[in-house]
């Protein structure tokens, strides 16, 4: 009755934070993995993920869009949150058995294209315990900028991934389809962050990421990929026993590489994106690379006081 009275009481709190990461209040992420026969070792995360703090990073972003690349800002920011595996959303108020911790990545892009601005959000939702888990049960995306905006969302359901797209533009529109489940590129990173070497390599189909399927204007659709996982080796990103998790999409002349480190967490060091503009076809090349990481209660730091937190993060 007590862990019933808790789990009433933590959904009266009214905030971004996953109660998920709150463990000296009686962490319900935990509770559920115990109930599960498993804990967050065993999962792939380690206890560093359940100590009330998210990690956010910083990174130097070069991206290509139109017929340039332009410099920018980008932040990712990953966090345990408790999920409703039913209806997909996070769990606030804990009247629903139908819950797993899972791993959530927010991907932040912030960059200029000469006048105007773009704001480019990625949501991944990921189980924590892919073992139980295998899918990545939510991706959502969101592109603004001054023309207009476009949302497109992937939800699973019974082994295959529905897709919704909303757009201004004439010939995408509104429109919904739906994919066979496959690795999703989107899923990548935080896939990399429980466990790396589980990650397929050799050819498979995969989905690409949400973002380039828009920015290429490109149909929500599975693409053979060649996939490898090697030591790092190259001049752009730097740090101690680096791994590169390379995607190479031959049909859309594409190759995506993320650079990590070896040790556990695996933090994201940076990543190359190299693909022909939609405008004249010619291939340039995306670049984020680390600049600081914090671990932080966040959603907690929304006050002008915790603005010096943007410095301490490279914000500008």
């Amino acid at each position: 009755m007590r862990v019933l009275f808790l789990l009433a009481s933590l959904g009266l709190l009214w905030a971004c934070e996953s109660t998920s990461v709150e463990p000296d209040a009686g962490t319900p992420a935990i509770l559920v993995s115990q109930s599960n026969g498993s804990s967050a070792d065993q999962q792939g995360l380690g206890q560093q993920w359940y100590q009330g703090k998210a990690e956010l990073t910083s990174y130097t972003l070069m991206q290509n869009r139109y017929r340039d690349v332009h410099p920018g800002q980008a932040v990712i920011v990953f966090v345990t949150e408790d999920f409703l595996t039913d209806k997909q959303v996070k769990n606030d108020n804990y009247s629903n058995p139908n819950s797993i911790p899972i791993l959530k990545m927010n991907r932040v892009l912030d960059f200029p294209t000469g006048l105007y601005d773009y704001h480019i959000m990625t949501s991944t939702f990921t189980p924590a315990n892919t073992k139980e888990n295998p899918h990545t049960l939510k991706v959502t995306q969101s592109t603004t900028e001054w023309c207009g905006q476009v949302f497109s969302q992937l939800n699973y359901d019974k082994g295959q991934y529905r897709s919704k797209l909303f757009s201004y533009f004439e010939s995408e529109g509104d429109q919904e389809t739906k994919v066979k489940a496959a690795l999703l590129e989107d899923e990548v990173f935080n896939r990399i962050r429980i466990d790396p070497s589980a990650l397929p390599t050799g050819k498979i189909k995969m989905l690409p990421s949400l973002t380039y399927l828009r920015l290429a204007h490109r149909p929500t659709s599975l693409v053979e990929a060649e996939n490898a996982m090697k030591s790092y080796q190259g001049e752009d990103f730097e740090g101690e026993e680096l791994m590169v998790y390379t995607i190479t999409y031959p049909a859309h002349d594409r190759r995506l590489e993320i650079v990590f480190e070896k040790a556990a967490p695996h933090a994201i060091i940076g990543w190359k994106d190299t693909y022909p503009s939609a405008f004249d076809r010619q291939a340039r090349t995306s670049i984020a690379t680390r600049k600081k990481s914090l671990w932080t209660p966040y959603w907690s730091k929304n006050s002008l006081n915790d603005m010096a937190l943007r410095t301490d993060l490279g914000l500008d």
